[in-house]
């Protein structure tokens, strides 16, 4: 059962809030009882989301800052700043996405990966490191990372995008390696976890394509809940875990 009070009283950051996963997961963690901060680059989207948020939860604490995650201590800011106004962070949901391919895998430009490396892992990096020591004082801490199923098993033509998903989520399991540590004999009490998902679809896609099938995709309403229920099961069940919404390749 997704959300079983877990989330009451929690503080979770989004970053990435303003696409339609971002704003799926706001919604959702509102209605789960979670203050939810929202981060995004572009303000127009964000405070769009953050406005639809907050009338389908009723005027929930749902807040977003612009914030340049590409730029470190923009992100350490961001995070010194929510700790401080709220008390606490108890998790960073990271929906930080983006896809460049090519039609085979000669074709691939480099230019691609360059573009990739930043939005798909550099951003990982900062989100992670900015808010890691917030994360550890946390009771119920959790870092959430969305990664996809090409990581695990990359086609041709998708060379520069699996393998920058794929170095995020060894970033993102190195971050569970630390909370293991830091957790001692007694075992995490923060955790990170990946959600991997074959590919993300919402209404404005099916909108466009109406006779399409994706099949195999994750609703983004549906990783939302999958989200909430990372909160559900205990940091040690969780940590260093790939927790798949799709089949595995």
């Amino acid at each position: 059962m997704v959300g079983n009070g877990a989330l009451n009283g929690a503080v979770i950051a989004v970053a990435g809030a303003g696409g339609p996963a971002g704003r799926a997961a706001l919604r959702r963690l509102a209605d789960a009882g979670a203050t939810v901060v929202g981060a995004d680059n572009d303000p127009e989207r964000l405070a769009e989301a953050v406005d639809a948020a907050r009338y389908a939860s009723g005027g929930a604490a749902v807040t977003g800052e612009t914030v340049d995650l590409l730029d470190l201590e923009s992100t350490r800011d961001w995070a010194l700043r929510t700790e401080k106004e709220f008390g606490r962070v108890d998790g960073v949901v990271h929906l930080v996405g983006g896809w460049r391919g090519s039609e085979t895998f000669i074709k691939t430009s480099l230019d691609d990966w360059d573009f990739l490396e930043l939005l798909l892992i550099r951003t990982v990096q900062h989100t992670s490191l900015a808010f890691f020591e917030a994360l550890q004082r946390s009771d119920r801490g959790r870092y959430v990372l969305i990664s996809a199923a090409g990581a695990t098993r990359p086609t041709a033509g998708n060379a520069s995008y699996a393998a920058a998903k794929a170095a995020a989520e060894a970033w993102t399991l190195a971050l569970a390696d630390a909370f293991r540590k830091a957790g001692g004999a007694e075992g995490p009490t923060s955790a990170a976890a990946i959600l991997v998902v074959k590919a993300l679809v919402h209404d404005a896609m099916r909108a466009d394509r109406p006779n399409a099938k994706f099949a195999g995709f994750t609703d983004v309403h549906d990783l939302a809940d999958a989200v909430v229920g990372v909160w559900d099961q205990s940091a040690a069940e969780v940590n260093g875990k790939r927790l798949w919404l799709t089949e595995k390749p």
